[in-house]
């Protein structure tokens, strides 16, 4: 590697790791400034067009035209591009007001005001008003610290309707590589929940469908 490109690898490595760092363990406060002005710069413009993402068909398959809980909703890409017939209602949270701007201006020229409803906050402490047959962390599981994940979702299944279900959408792999630290989520999921799907997808993702362990029967 060239000192040049050696040099912007370090700069590049160091940035993501001050982005991890802020996003996951910083106060809420500061975690809103900090995701107020990616979402303001435009830095995930890239990510407004996720139609043909693989989570929408396990989306499909157990909202089963019931509620869903979108933790980390960013600009509304699932509120948008899920099938309209596929859920009755939808509530999605983001710590940052930019990108739920976005998400309600989406709604609103899709015509599905009447049906969600965007709730700004930081979603490690956020208490939800009502159960969801699916509640879902698209991404945003890299945001809760590993020794809080178990945690984090055993609350949230506390908030689940009579065989709901949590559902992960993370990407585990990237450029034929395994992400470390995802998989050890994903591995934290299998070893203490129940659970009912699990897929790798071509592109790196994986979904992760699961209940809590009393749930079993």
């Amino acid at each position: 590697m060239a000192k040049g490109d050696e040099r912007m690898y370090v700069v590049d490595r160091s940035v993501r790791f001050m982005r991890g760092f802020v996003s996951s363990y910083a106060p809420s406060s500061i975690k809103k400034l900090f995701w107020d002005r990616e979402f303001s710069s435009g830095h995930w413009d890239f990510l407004d067009d996720t139609a043909d993402d693989c989570v929408y068909q396990h989306l499909e398959r157990y909202a089963k035209n019931g509620c869903i809980l979108d933790l980390g909703c960013g600009p509304g890409n699932t509120a948008n591009e899920l099938a309209d017939t596929a859920y009755a209602s939808y509530v999605g949270v983001d710590i940052s007001e930019a990108a739920l701007r976005k998400a309600r201006e989406r709604t609103e020229v899709n015509g599905r005001s009447h049906k969600h409803t965007f709730v700004q906050g930081d979603f490690l402490g956020y208490q939800p008003a009502q159960k969801f047959d699916v509640i879902l962390f698209r991404e945003s599981l890299y945001h809760v610290p590993m020794g809080k994940i178990k945690t984090v979702l055993n609350r949230y299944s506390e908030y689940l309707r009579d065989r709901g279900v949590l559902m992960v959408r993370i990407g585990t792999m990237q450029d034929g590589k395994p992400k470390r630290r995802p998989l050890a989520m994903i591995g934290i999921i299998e070893k203490d929940f129940d659970v009912v799907e699990k897929n790798q997808y071509a592109r790196g993702a994986t979904v992760i469908v699961f209940r809590p362990t009393a749930y079993v029967t």
